[in-house]
């Protein structure tokens, strides 16, 4: 029986927008909606009654109830700016071939310039919006169309989502695979639920094709074999003449470490240094908040209106600031916190860097004999192993990654597992903040030809509930333990009295990842396991610790919500 598939296409475009065929360089036409204020002569921003532009071209329908692009409109239009939102080549209403990140370049120069030529326009763009709607924005920056004033790329990056994305340090994302299928076989979206447990895993990714009745076009470059995609035909954007840049991070985000990439290199560059800002938020993918998780339905902006208009302030406040000083030449730059960060469990915070001024660097030790994790290096040497057993997988308890707080999983049944192991601190009885990276350097080895590590650090109450706040995996090379380094991206969080810090490693984490087959075979194409035994040694001179950034916030001053 074929796998059930159902196909969205277009929502109707809104009353308060006006879709415009807009024709590109080589005669393919891409549907644009135009968003303007009412009563603009009365703003006080423009030029003669010209406005700026606020662009965003994406995948996902312009006018899907999944971007919500109506009520971002109102709010920007409510502030001075006329409102563009595009579908991308060969998406939903817009002409020409579905190839993903292969037209953005040239098509988003193309449409700056249609913007820049009407009669509203008063020649300054800025373009915003998530995920691959930042990846549009880097694009149309490597093109260089001089009306592009500033970008402010959420939850993404640079070359962050494509496919070599998805496959990083060994280690392979099931969920890309699944991205693609789902957004990018021809110009709709399609939602299914294949049966990731047959072996070989690549009949699940062809029961997928069967039942969409195509092949995703991106699995040529990620399945079964990773190939790096060309995205910019003028020259990489960090190459090009520097831009003013919202980086626009979630620390619950699957792509968070993209963006803190980003900053981290484009900061340290001198011509583009003094232009770059970092907003990090304690979101998901799906901009669903710490403050909420678990997310109750009246809360839930994936279906609840409200619940939109609710959120929109939190996220649209800090791009509004940012777009009145570069975009619309409002105030100066010093208005602007160079750094606006959330503390889980605390709030909102500025400092002038990334990790803030004073954070140190806090150590603690695996130690293999109790499963503790000890400030003091163990005093004598141990060692503990696990297995990992291809038919019998650690199972990804969040039900999807994009949207990790929406549910706000407990982790602690895992622990019950005999191939999990855990590492537990004591309780703390002050606060502790942690802001900045998180890293872990193990000495670890496996009796097979390779083995997947995965690390969660988790946040456990004083009820024994269990929830992750980063995580790091990575592909380690058969033989004897030897030194490891895990990089666990970053965060901004409050570890509350009488919590308790837990470091969890396994050898699978399906199906958010794709397992290690245990042998030397291609993941994708094993159609039989081999169980391994992984080893980890600690104390002596065996180094197994982790690396945790804190700072003493009380120094920091506390800013109120945009």
């Amino acid at each position: 029986m074929p796998l059930p598939v159902h196909r969205a296409e277009p929502a109707p475009v809104p009353d308060t927008a006006t879709q415009v065929m807009v024709a590109m360089r080589d005669g393919v036409r891409l549907a644009t909606d135009l968003y303007l204020p009412s009563g603009r002569e009365g703003l006080p921003s423009g030029r003669d009654g010209r406005l700026p532009a606020a662009l965003v071209r994406l995948p996902y329908d312009k006018n899907s109830r999944y971007v919500f692009m109506d009520r971002i409109a109102a709010y920007l239009t409510a502030r001075g700016y006329a409102v563009v939102v595009q579908d991308v080549r060969g998406k939903f209403r817009s002409e020409g071939e579905t190839a993903p990140f292969v037209h953005e370049a040239d098509d988003g120069y193309d449409t700056i310039d249609w913007i820049v030529r009407q009669e509203w326009s008063d020649g300054r763009v800025g373009m915003f919006g998530d995920s691959y709607y930042g990846a549009t924005q880097w694009a149309a920056a490597s093109a260089g169309h001089p009306a592009l004033k500033a970008i402010a790329p959420r939850v993404t990056g640079a070359d962050g989502i494509r496919p070599d994305y998805w496959e990083r340090d060994g280690v392979t994302q099931l969920f890309g695979a699944l991205y693609y299928a789902a957004y990018w076989t021809d110009r709709w979206v399609y939602e299914f639920e294949p049966d990731l447990s047959r072996r070989p895993l690549i009949e699940a990714m062809t029961e997928i094709t069967e039942g969409i009745g195509a092949r995703p076009v991106m699995w040529d470059s990620f399945v079964p074999e990773v190939k790096a995609v060309p995205a910019f035909p003028h020259g990489h954007p960090f190459d090009g003449p520097p831009l003013p840049v919202l980086h626009q991070a979630g620390w619950f985000d699957n792509c968070l470490q993209p963006s803190i990439n980003d900053w981290a290199e484009l900061s340290s560059r001198p011509g583009w240094a003094p232009l770059q800002y970092l907003h990090a938020d304690s979101i998901d993918h799906e901009n669903y908040h710490l403050d909420d998780a678990p997310v109750p339905p009246e809360l839930d902006h994936a279906h609840v209106d409200a619940a939109v208009d609710r959120l929109l302030p939190r996220h649209l406040g800090p791009l509004v600031e940012f777009f009145d000083v570069f975009v619309k030449g409002e105030g100066t730059p010093e208005r602007l916190p160079r750094v606006r960060w959330h503390q889980g469990h605390l709030g909102d915070r500025t400092a002038d860097s990334w990790p803030p001024a004073g954070a140190r660097t806090l150590r603690l030790h695996l130690d293999g004999g109790g499963g503790g994790l000890w400030p003091d290096a163990p005093a004598g040497e141990a060692a503990v192993s696990w297995v990992h057993d291809p038919s019998d997988l650690v199972p990804s308890l969040v039900p999807d990654s994009f949207s990790a707080l929406r549910d706000h999983v407990d982790e602690s049944p895992l622990y019950d597992r005999a191939d999990v192991l855990t590492f537990t601190a004591d309780p703390v009885t002050e606060p502790l903040d942690l802001a900045g990276p998180v890293r872990a350097t193990l000495t670890v080895g496996t009796d097979g030809p390779g083995a997947h590590v995965y690390l969660k650090l988790l946040d456990v109450s004083p009820d024994g509930a269990a929830h992750v706040l980063v995580r790091g995996q990575r592909l380690i090379p058969g033989g004897a333990p030897a030194p490891v380094t895990f990089d666990l991206t970053h965060t901004g969080y409050r570890l509350r009295p009488g919590h308790a810090l837990r470091l969890h490693v396994a050898s699978s984490d399906f199906p958010m990842y794709v397992p290690h087959p245990g042998t030397e075979e291609n993941e994708w194409l094993a159609a039989d396991g081999r169980t391994t035994t992984q080893i980890l040694r600690t104390g002596g001179e065996h180094a197994s610790h982790l690396s945790l950034t804190v700072v003493a916030l009380t120094v920091v001053d506390a800013v109120s919500p945009s």
